[in-house]
């Protein structure tokens, strides 16, 4: 995750960000929490940068759509770790 994206936050307001599963519920908790959003944050969440639903992962080794994913909720840095389960092609998507 990108921390500067974080600035501002309380420790409790960064948490809450990391339970939303897409950014209907982020700008949900954010609107809640009566934070501002700087314009960088919306175009980070309207791009899926800060949060996202699971998405659609294909190979980019083999382009496979088979993909094993899991989300990584432990790793400030690492949202997905992905397996490809045609070729086995392992790699992590960065927040």
């Amino acid at each position: 995750m990108k921390e500067e994206l974080l600035k501002g936050l309380t420790k409790e307001q960064i948490a809450k960000v990391r339970e939303c599963k897409n950014h209907e519920e982020l700008l949900a908790m954010a609107k809640e929490e009566g934070i501002e959003l700087t314009d960088e944050q919306l175009t980070a969440i309207s791009g899926g940068g800060i949060c996202q639903s699971t998405p659609n992962f294909t190979c980019p080794m083999c382009n496979s759509s088979k993909i094993k994913s899991r989300y990584v909720e432990s790793n400030m840095s690492t949202w997905y770790s992905n397996d490809c389960q045609e070729c086995g092609f392992h790699w992590n998507v960065d927040a």
